[in-house]
């Protein structure tokens, strides 16, 4: 007898990973709804032929609902969602019950989501992790390209996972940027390839310095993973950076093929590493 996938719901955000998971459902034809978040999915990608809806965030009530007669049984939350303004945030009377429920929750970045998922998961359905759905997404340990770091990028590296954990114990990002040992920027509201160019005016003669991306330390896996993907590397190689070290196991790296011949063409180290080899016991 078949063993037929679940139907997947989608909670789709921007960049290229809804896009992904899309071309991954049709080619093993699993069957899927999306709910695409307006002002961060891309239009370019929800066409006529994609089954989905669009919705503001203040309308989750309205896509649980959609998932509820969509029959989907489990839900992956991808892609980035920019901070909302007042009229999007306007909630339907579904989301205002939520949002009363959940109160100071929704102060950390990570509180709010995993309340969500809590929530997603009260009316039957199952929240998945993108990296459960495609497991060639995560990050593997070691270097990924030709390019290895030196001497002076792995003391970097080692600075860049000591102030990422940290900063992630406190719910506050997931990336910092390291030169000759000083934190040039850490990662806040706005996003690592905002980080990246903010650090660029910050540089200082001399060997190039490092972006680290680490998952925060009681993050969920299911929600918002460490991302990299091609416009990191662009975005790097502008700055000057000399590499990237990304969480294995637990970071994703979209089109890696793509990003490792990227990134060695620019000359740019990729490595994956545990933190724990890094941080004082």
């Amino acid at each position: 007898m078949e063993n037929k996938q679940k139907k997947l719901g989608i909670v789709a955000g921007g960049g290229s990973l809804p896009q992904k998971l899309i071309e991954h459902c049709r080619q093993t034809g699993r069957e899927f709804f999306a709910l695409a978040i307006d002002g961060n999915a891309d239009t370019n990608i929800f066409t006529d032929n994609i089954p989905h809806i669009w919705i503001r965030i203040g309308q989750a009530g309205t896509g649980f609902k959609r998932f509820r007669d969509e029959k989907v049984e489990e839900v992956v939350l991808i892609g980035t969602i920019r901070r909302p303004s007042f009229k999007e945030l306007i909630p339907d009377m579904r989301t205002a019950a939520f949002f009363a429920k959940i109160g100071a929750k929704a102060l950390g970045d990570d509180g709010i989501l995993r309340a969500l998922v809590k929530e997603i998961e009260s009316e039957n359905m199952r929240v998945v992790g993108i990296h459960e759905v495609m497991r060639e997404l995560l990050a593997k340990k070691g270097l990924f390209g030709r390019v290895k770091p030196s001497k002076e990028d792995e003391i970097d590296i080692r600075r860049g996972a000591e102030v990422a954990f940290a900063l992630g114990r406190l719910d506050v990002g997931q990336s910092v940027v390291v030169q000759q040992g000083l934190v040039l920027g850490v990662e806040g509201i706005e996003g690592t390839d905002e980080l990246i160019k903010r650090c660029s005016g910050y540089k200082r003669k001399g060997s190039g310095g490092v972006l680290v991306k680490l998952r925060k330390p009681e993050q969920d896996m299911r929600i918002d993973l460490p991302t990299i993907g091609l416009r990191t590397v662009e975005n790097a190689k502008a700055c000057g950076l000399n590499g990237i070290a990304v969480h294995a196991g637990n970071a994703l790296v979209v089109d890696e093929a793509e990003v490792v011949k990227a990134a060695d063409k620019a000359g740019l180290f990729i490595v994956g590493i545990e933190p724990g080899d890094y941080l004082e016991q």
